[in-house]
């Protein structure tokens, strides 16, 4: 169903992202942004490739993660050149102007290619990621994540694992964090089975030099943009908390947000029939864009 490429983006350095592609002679494209950042898109591919019938679904892998080139100097890894590299995707690929959806850290990359390149953006999906910075007490008082996230802790502050194998590793221990229902977590784990998990990234945030993704004032910048904007969220998201939607709506009048009942940070896991559905009606909503 995916058709698979390398796409050059950089000649200094040199760097190709690897992209999926589903429904490509379809309208309207949907370039999606993958978390991690040391993951790849592949967690993302369902139910997104339901929509492969009437849009072309665009997967790309950030530098340095999953099938794109790695092996760059640590400055190399830097929120502003994954936004550059996905201009230049847009590009290459022959879209003027795109939906774009970002999950969790790719969803502070998607705000910054709305921002870098309003006119490329139609339509903006913040999914499982927040526009306001995350607050140091946002999860004070629930034990339950305190519970479901001392694997992972753990994992952290294991002296003998580094690179891909501690990627994978945390992200196999916070899975019973990352989503919410029980009933959804062997999924899960088999959908992390595949997927191709670097540590590229994690060199320059170990050593500090990892510039930070959050641009200056956002929400009025986004808000001045005028491009519609939707929080797509999980109600029991333990990495972005979910009262962070209604603040940011006060602030950007003009979003919109879509709050899944019984999800976790992977909503799309989770709840996928009522993650998509909530999806398709922002995007397919004729009143704007």
């Amino acid at each position: 169903m995916f058709a698979e490429s390398l796409v050059p983006v950089s000649d200094d350095p040199v760097v190709e992202l690897f992209v999926a592609q589903s429904g490509y002679c379809a309208e309207r494209p949907l370039l999606v942004i993958h978390g991690g950042p040391d993951w790849d898109h592949s967690y993302l591919r369902e139910p997104l490739a339901r929509l492969a019938g009437h849009r072309r679904i665009v997967l790309p892998d950030l530098r340095g993660c999953g099938r794109s080139t790695r092996g760059l100097a640590d400055g190399a890894y830097t929120p502003g050149a994954a936004t550059t590299d996905l201009v230049r995707l847009l590009d290459a690929l022959g879209i003027e102007r795109a939906d774009v959806l970002g999950f969790s850290y790719g969803g502070l990359i998607a705000q910054r290619l709305a921002l870098a390149a309003p006119e490329r953006v139609r339509r903006l999906v913040v999914a499982s990621s927040s526009v306001l910075p995350v607050p140091e007490d946002a999860f004070d008082g629930w034990h339950e994540r305190t519970e479901r996230m001392a694997a992972e802790a753990g994992v952290w502050a294991d002296p003998s694992l580094s690179g891909a194998g501690l990627t994978r590793a945390a992200a196999l221990a916070a899975a019973p964090a990352n989503v919410w229902r029980p009933d959804a977590l062997p999924g899960y784990l088999d959908v992390l089975a595949g997927v191709r998990f670097s540590g590229e990234w994690m060199r320059p945030w170990q050593a500090g030099t990892l510039p930070g993704p959050r641009l200056p004032d956002a929400p009025r910048r986004l808000a001045d943009s005028g491009i519609p904007l939707l929080l797509l969220h999980g109600r029991q998201d333990m990495t972005f908390p979910v009262g962070l939607v209604e603040p940011t709506l006060e602030l950007i009048p003009g979003a919109r947000a879509s709050v899944v009942e019984e999800a976790g940070h992977m909503a799309h896991i989770d709840q996928p029939r009522a993650w998509l559905e909530a999806l398709e009606a922002f995007l397919s909503d004729p009143s704007e864009g």
